[in-house]
């Protein structure tokens, strides 16, 4: 579709396929809307109108939908003037707490991995997040497949049977977040967790698609958790809400 020139920016309009991360309130009916989109990145623009009782433009800016966008840029923030449904992964997300939270969590960690430029591979994983979330499989997993590819799509991969530090073959009993995972006797530095080796072989399985035994999930989640803290700086408020529950 050719693009059309901006209202007022003088820049091209563009559309995009961009799930929603954050939206508020802005004046008596329009929204600030955070869009992770496919091939634009992070973007911040109004939806002017949204927050009216008749507004079906409205509805489709929600959490969990893929939706076509048009967008025309500003110097601040941009317009978002049409959004059209491509696919609504709501129906297994929002009325169970656990898959609620796993999903914010995968959208408060990609808008966190995501830059101005366009990342498509990190929005197909998302689709594939939130397609998963549909599926029986248990929410923590699903979700921490997710971290773990994201993670390493961001170059933060880690090494789950050879020692991280010296590369001794595991299987081994230690996880480090810092020093890159996996850690043998002579290299595990203090403050490493003690875990099962199937606990870093499960970790191994989801972040290469293959299915892992729930057994050895909260140790599996309480380790991708602190790899994605470390290389972060910061934890995801999404994981403590988790935490808590």
């Amino acid at each position: 579709m050719a693009s059309r020139r901006g209202r007022g920016a003088g820049r091209p309009s563009w559309r995009d396929r961009a799930f929603v991360v954050r939206t508020y309130d802005f004046g008596e009916a329009d929204r600030v809307v955070v869009l992770l989109t496919r091939d634009h990145g992070l973007v911040r623009g109004v939806a002017k109108g949204v927050r009216k009782a008749r507004s079906r433009f409205g509805s489709r800016l929600q959490p969990f939908v893929e939706v076509d966008v048009q967008v025309y840029p500003g110097r601040g923030l941009s317009t978002i003037t049409s959004a059209d449904t491509v696919a609504f992964y709501g129906h297994a997300i929002i009325d169970d707490f656990d898959r609620y939270a796993a999903g914010c969590a995968m959208l408060e960690a990609a808008e966190k991995l995501s830059f101005d430029q366009g990342d498509p591979e990190l929005f197909a994983l998302l689709q594939e997040g939130f397609e998963r979330l549909q599926s029986p499989t248990h929410p923590t997993l699903v979700l921490d497949a997710f971290l773990l590819k994201a993670a390493a799509h961001a170059g933060w991969k880690m090494s789950l049977f050879n020692c991280a530090n010296c590369q001794t073959p595991g299987p081994h009993k230690a996880f480090h977040a810092a020093a890159g995972g996996a850690v043998c006797t002579l290299c595990r530095p203090p403050g490493a967790m003690d875990v099962d080796p199937e606990v870093l072989h499960s970790m191994w399985l989801l972040e290469h698609d293959h299915v892992c035994s729930e057994e050895f999930a909260e140790q599996v989640h309480r380790a991708t958790s602190a790899h994605l803290q470390f290389y972060l700086g910061a934890g995801l408020t999404s994981l403590r809400v988790m935490k808590q529950a």
